[in-house]
């Protein structure tokens, strides 16, 4: 492998450990949420640093391969995908780590029923199932199942948009749920944005990885004339 193939696969490893991180971040948040869990809460505020970091060691290794290889075409798709990536899991390990305030900050723990009728739980499994399966997309250059978190986000979004109703009616059945029913109505705007970093992933995903499949078919068809 050449020096730049190197930088390059290096670059690909420190973004997928840190979606594997991001990836932990939202399962504890959601785990410190169910089992009124602050302990794990604090874990998840503490490691948001390192999110932070993988962030900021993430865009200085591109940094440096632009600057010392000046990559073009594939690299270059690569690179500029893999920036926007390393931004949107970034934002999502900190909506996992505002979760997390909110179980750390409540007095009390989260109603299981109110949970299960506003569809919260739901949410929250698909959001984690989306990005685990964006990783997958990313790792193995699936673009098919790239695309389908697009029409799955659709599922977030219907959640998100009945989420004033169903939050008031919690509130209705028992005024003095008012303040977690506020936490979980909040919770829930912040995993319909987990949702839309992730179709930002799977757009980059796609734009990465079809453009090399072109690039590949039009080599093939030039072999194959230079043949004839």
């Amino acid at each position: 492998m050449t020096p730049l193939e190197n930088e390059i696969t290096a670059v690909k490893k420190e973004l997928v450990n840190m979606w594997i991180l991001v990836q932990s971040q939202l399962n504890k948040a959601r785990e410190a949420m169910v089992q009124f869990d602050k302990d794990l809460a604090r874990e998840v505020l503490v490691k948001e640093k390192r999110v932070n970091s993988f962030e900021l060691k993430i865009d200085r290794d591109c940094e440096n391969i632009f600057a010392l290889h000046c990559p073009v075409a594939i690299d270059l798709r690569f690179l500029l995908a893999a920036l926007k990536i390393n931004t949107n899991l970034e934002r999502i390990g900190d909506i996992a780590s505002s979760i997390a305030k909110y179980v750390v900050d409540s007095a009390v723990n989260f109603d299981a029923a109110a949970m299960e009728s506003t569809s919260m739980l739901r949410m929250f499994d698909e959001a984690i199932n989306i990005l685990t399966d964006a990783r997958t997309a990313f790792e193995m250059e699936d673009t098919v199942l790239a695309r389908s978190i697009f029409k799955r986000d659709d599922v977030l979004d219907v959640i998100n948009d009945n989420a004033s109703n169903t939050v008031a009616e919690v509130i209705k059945a028992n005024i003095s749920s008012m303040t977690e029913a506020l936490y979980i109505l909040s919770i829930i705007r912040k995993l319909e944005r987990v949702g839309d970093q992730s179709k930002n992933i799977a757009e980059e995903i796609i734009f990465y990885v079809e453009a090399k499949i072109l690039k590949h078919y039009a080599s093939s068809q030039a072999d194959s004339a230079d043949e004839e």
